[in-house]
């Protein structure tokens, strides 16, 4: 009877590799299915965030075009910069103001008693809480000092309170002590503080640099007040900072003789252009990130590449509603598109140029028509912005909600892959589990071959005498 070849340890067989064979033949469908989701959905996350980036710059830059009238080609400037300082805003038309100031609005400042103890003095020496009341404009700001609190203490209690309702506090030291001084944001008549309580901080203050007062000024010689040196209206679309009063000629006194400074906003041609091209960069900026995201690439053997989002749906409607506002027409003068003025659509890739030669003609005879395509309620950057909220938006919008649900998805993947690995783990453990046992068997098997082949043999062999 021939024998049975059993090689190796007990059975000469690589049951790891089977055991490994077999747990990846059963692993390789879902996670070919996992790997494909995971890359494709990473991929079209990364594709809305680029996205989302490209059109928050956009609408912002449509904000602050908005907010600045150069994109109706004008300019504003002052001919005495430490006097005044002038930005334009939407309804600013062209016009030259003289302006004189002849006071600035001042905010209150008031101080406490000094400190011989400085800014650690303890304001409350008791076994209770006392209040510093502080009054501005008929409204009043509370301020708790507990048992042992500090001068410093009280300062950095109201800084972290009320710094937002435009009071603010300080404290002066010199050779005599420390004393707190608590100022005002607001400026103008009638905005004094006062400090009221039952602190001790109330008593003994002074008001610092006489009470607060309003700006006065003339513009064209009209002569008026305001109680913030900012001036928003004085001018229409025309902010004015008031910086300095205005000054006077040499060896002169009095404020009728002071120096006028000339603000005056006019049209420029270059800065028309100049505007019109930041629109066309930015409106550019946005198309590219579009179709960098959305297109089809071919390889050089004739095959052709998708994008992460090549055909997706919400790219289309956000460059359609886009291409909706850049169509439409706007404005009350005899120019009412941006193609009249020479700024044209690519065909293929949705971008805009400058016709300069067009352009220039247009804005010789038609300046102020650029103005009214852009600015206003119905102007293009107002639609522009209106078009794209939707997408925009801030956690509800379409974009966000791409975002949120394939992070989800991405989530899910993860959780998908996980009890993928477990299950190919128990697996992995069952089948050496069943493999170890094979082998037990086989050697089982294999010392009892032995023994019936050794009686055998035995059985076989004659007895010799």
């Amino acid at each position: 009877m021939g024998d049975i070849s059993v090689s190796g340890p007990v059975t000469g067989i690589d049951t790891q590799s089977i055991v490994t064979a077999l747990v990846n033949a059963e692993q390789a469908p879902k996670q070919s299915q996992i790997n494909k989701q995971t890359q494709t959905q990473t991929a079209q996350l990364s594709s809305i965030g680029k996205i989302q980036a490209a059109l928050d710059a956009f609408r912002g830059a449509m904000d602050n075009m908005a907010k600045d009238a150069s994109i109706g080609g004008l300019t504003a400037a002052t001919t005495d910069a430490n006097v005044s300082t002038v930005t334009l805003g939407a309804g600013a038309s062209a016009g030259s103001y003289q302006l004189v100031v002849t006071q600035l609005a001042t905010a209150s400042k008031i101080a406490t008693q000094t400190y011989a103890a400085g800014a650690n003095a303890v304001v409350n020496k008791g076994s209770t809480a006392t209040t510093l009341e502080i009054s501005q404009s008929g409204k009043s700001y509370g301020v708790s000092v507990p048992p042992g609190a500090t001068l410093q203490q009280v300062r950095d209690s109201i800084n972290a309170q009320y710094s937002s309702a435009g009071l603010s506090a300080n404290i002066l030291t010199d050779a005599t002590g420390s004393r707190l001084v608590v100022t005002s944001s607001n400026t103008g008549a009638g905005t004094d503080i006062t400090l009221g309580g039952n602190t001790g901080l109330e008593t003994g203050t002074t008001v610092v640099g006489g009470a607060p007062v309003n700006a006065k000024y003339t513009i064209d010689g009209t002569a008026q007040e305001s109680k913030s040196n900012t001036l928003t209206e004085a001018i229409s679309g025309v902010s004015i900072k008031l910086t300095a009063v205005s000054p006077l000629p040499t060896g002169a006194t009095g404020d009728a003789n002071r120096i006028a400074s000339t603000i005056s906003v006019t049209r420029s041609t270059d800065t028309l252009k100049s505007s019109v091209k930041g629109f066309v960069d930015t409106y550019n900026a946005l198309v590219t990130a579009i179709n960098t995201e959305t297109a089809v690439t071919t390889n050089a053997d004739g095959s052709t590449t998708a994008a992460a989002l090549t055909g997706d749906s919400t790219m289309r409607g956000l460059q359609t509603a886009l291409r909706a506002q850049l169509n439409a027409l706007a404005g009350s003068g005899t120019l009412k598109s941006l193609a009249q003025f020479g700024v044209n659509t690519d065909q293929t890739t949705g971008k805009l140029s400058i016709d300069d030669k067009v352009f220039s003609a247009a804005i010789l005879t038609n300046p102020t028509d650029i103005g009214g395509i852009f600015n206003g309620d119905n102007g293009l950057l107002a639609r522009m912005k209106s078009a794209t909220d939707s997408y925009a938006v801030t956690n509800t919008g379409v974009l966000a909600t791409r975002s949120s649900t394939l992070s989800a998805n991405l989530k899910d993947l993860q959780n998908q892959q996980d009890t993928l690995t477990a299950r190919m783990a128990a697996l992995k453990t069952s089948l050496t589990a069943k493999y170890t046992t094979m082998n037990s068997l086989v050697a089982q098997l294999t010392a009892q071959r032995s023994s019936v082949m050794t009686t055998l043999d035995a059985l076989n062999n004659p007895k010799t005498t």
